[in-house]
């Protein structure tokens, strides 16, 4: 009876680490993000009343998609993520989960989310979803040690799931999909390229070449980063130029769009002769910045819905 128990509770216990290995494989929270994304746009394209079983399909399906080519970037990385501090935990370096298991869990999520968006959206969102899957996996992990193009490649799956949320209400891609997906795709830059500062010695060890330029941290990539950002702003304003949101979300993405401008310029100074020690920090509150700008902006949108 003992050791019956004690078999119970150690199984319980490896279902358990198993169970967390696959939530961290996926990636949760950036998953959830991605899928939070295409919801965002599916119910900014809805006219009339919003079909609530649609749009938890669309985002089930989306996270499953984004889960699925999240894996297939560790699996390929794997052997890079063991050399790097901030990725020398992760499931696969750690081996708390297989190749094996990561493939097959890989293959089964974008499967399904594949199977549901054509179940419940249209031919053109699953396809747009296909090929986001294969960029993201296939086409930027390995160009991350190419050099910079890799931002600009992996911006554009990073950008598709509004645009994707739009496309599976109103089955086209009009000004409006291309006005959402301009905003997220222009964001994807600062938000790299301030990550690839801070993890600047990290990528070194991998061989990623993310920023752009010469690839240093110095005032030409702080101009790049500033420049960018500045684009957020004008791009803020076409929601309610279109008549998709009103004036008060507009107001709320220009104020997000001058603040995280404002972190630009602090990185800017910081790449002075004097203050370049401080452009890490500098770099980190870009970083942080964005975190905040994407979701503010798109839930403030949410809220002023024309």
């Amino acid at each position: 009876m003992i050791t019956a128990t004690s078999n119970h509770i150690n199984l319980f216990k490896e279902l358990r680490i198993k169970s967390k290995a696959y939530f961290e494989l996926v990636k949760f929270r950036l998953s959830f993000l991605v899928a939070f994304s295409s919801g965002f746009g599916y119910v900014l394209g809805t006219t009339g009343s919003l079909d609530w079983q649609v749009l938890i399909m669309l985002c089930l399906g989306g996270f499953m998609i984004s889960g699925a080519a999240i894996i297939i970037n560790q699996i390929i990385e794997k052997d890079l993520d063991a050399m790097m501090t901030r990725t020398c935990n992760r499931p696969l370096p750690t081996r708390k989960v297989t190749v094996k298991e990561s493939i097959i869990l890989s293959g089964v999520l974008g499967i399904l989310g594949l199977a549901i968006l054509h179940q419940f959206t249209n031919p053109l969102t699953t396809f747009l979803s296909f090929v986001s899957m294969i960029l993201y996996g296939f086409v930027y992990t390995p160009l991350k040690r190419v050099g910079p193009i890799a931002v600009f490649v992996g911006a554009i799956p990073g950008a598709l799931p509004p645009l994707l949320g739009w496309v599976a209400i109103t089955g086209v891609i009009d000004a409006n999909a291309l006005i959402l997906f301009g905003i997220q795709f222009i964001w994807q830059f600062p938000h790299f390229w301030a990550i690839a500062w801070v993890s600047d010695e990290d990528y070194r060890k991998a061989g990623f070449k993310l920023l752009p330029g010469r690839g240093k941290k110095d005032l030409h990539t702080a101009f790049q980063i500033m420049t960018y950002t500045l684009f957020l702003i004008p791009l803020g304003l076409l929601p309610a130029k279109f008549g998709l949101t009103g004036i008060n979300s507009a107001i709320v993405a220009t104020v997000c769009g001058v603040l995280f401008l404002a972190q630009t310029f602090k990185l800017i100074r910081d790449c002075l002769p004097g203050n370049v020690s401080e452009s890490r920090k500098s770099a980190l509150g870009i970083m942080f910045g964005s975190f905040v700008y994407l979701p503010v902006v798109q839930i403030a949108f949410l809220l002023d819905k024309v």
